[in-house]
């Protein structure tokens, strides 16, 4: 069964974003320099309260793929205005599938 963007909007849940963020050497960061990163954004989280959560980000190579719930796509901006983060890309999420998609109802 697939989630549309719609439906969870429809149940008062933010609608999810992907933001791709170009980071020179961002698949060679240790753990000190991800957590560095992470408590940064998370400071930043805080200061901007309600309408933004970040989910989780995945580091590959030159890049960070960064899954976000939030109101809409300025407050993404504003997070990474504040925080100094590039923010080449968002992507609003229009439905999620996953093996269990292709399985026959």
């Amino acid at each position: 069964m697939k989630d549309t963007a719609a439906e969870p909007q429809e149940m008062g849940t933010m609608p999810k974003f992907v933001i791709e963020r170009t980071v020179p050497g961002a698949g060679r960061m240790d753990e000190g320099q991800l957590q560095e990163l992470a408590a940064g954004s998370n400071g930043v989280l805080r200061q901007l309260g309600e309408g933004i959560q970040w989910v989780h980000s995945y580091v590959a190579e030159d890049r960070h793929f960064c899954v976000y719930n939030a109101r809409d796509k300025g407050m993404i901006r504003e997070h990474a205005r504040i925080g100094g983060f590039p923010c080449d890309n968002i992507r609003q999420v229009s439905a999620i599938i996953d093996p269990v998609t292709g399985e026959a109802p």
